[in-house]
């Protein structure tokens, strides 16, 4: 199984003791592969979340109009955790986003794109509403303070992680999608393998 986790490029250097919450975070992801696996559980490809609750977040989106997963009730939602210069898997899991729409039809209209910056010592509003509004003008970028950063994280189990590159950096995280109906109800986390066919099937199943 690929893990859902990015691997440090070569020559990164970590420190040699293991991070005690990055432990956590990881045994806390191994929980949630485990949910959803009862007999009456929806055929999925992805990770059935039905039996988790529900995390939040307190951001701002890139006009600086203060943001909670509630604003967003009535629709539902594909959540992402990235920053702007990664260099494949948030482009790769954007322009995934954008098929996956293509692929529901009439029933894309209602599904709401967030993408969450663990980088906003970097992604300031202008570079995260450019970033977002090159793959889809209707995606929405929210970013926060470190600590706002760090809650939204801890509250979706999601792990990330500054990874000195020579003289900069770049950000271990967690590579899944999440995604929320429309009672803002967590419901199912899409694999970063996944198809774009795979997540629409997905998508189908739960909403």
């Amino acid at each position: 199984m690929h893990s859902p986790f990015l691997r440090a490029p070569a020559g990164a250097t970590r420190a040699a003791a293991p991070d005690p919450r990055r432990r956590l975070l990881l045994s806390s992801l191994a929980l949630l592969a485990l949910a959803g696996c009862g007999p009456d559980a929806p055929k999925l490809i992805g990770m059935d979340l039905s039996d988790m609750p529900t995390g939040d977040f307190q951001l701002q989106d890139t006009d600086g109009r203060e943001r909670r997963l509630a604003d967003y009730r009535g629709q539902p939602v594909m959540l992402f955790f990235g920053f702007t210069q990664c260099p494949d898997i948030c482009p790769t899991a954007l322009t995934r986003a954008i098929e996956i729409k293509g692929l529901l039809g009439a029933d894309a209209e209602k599904l709401k794109v967030l993408f969450i910056t663990v980088d906003p010592e970097r992604d300031t509003p202008e570079i995260l509403r450019a970033y977002t509004q090159a793959f889809d003008p209707g995606f929405v970028g929210l970013r926060g303070t470190a600590e706002q950063t760090r809650a939204a994280a801890q509250s979706f189990k999601v792990f990330y992680q500054k990874v000195p590159t020579g003289s900069s950096y770049t950000m271990d995280h967690t590579a899944l999608t999440y995604i929320i109906d429309a009672e803002g109800k967590l419901r199912l986390a899409l694999r970063h393998q996944q198809s774009a066919q795979e997540c629409a099937q997905d998508l189908r199943t739960v909403l």
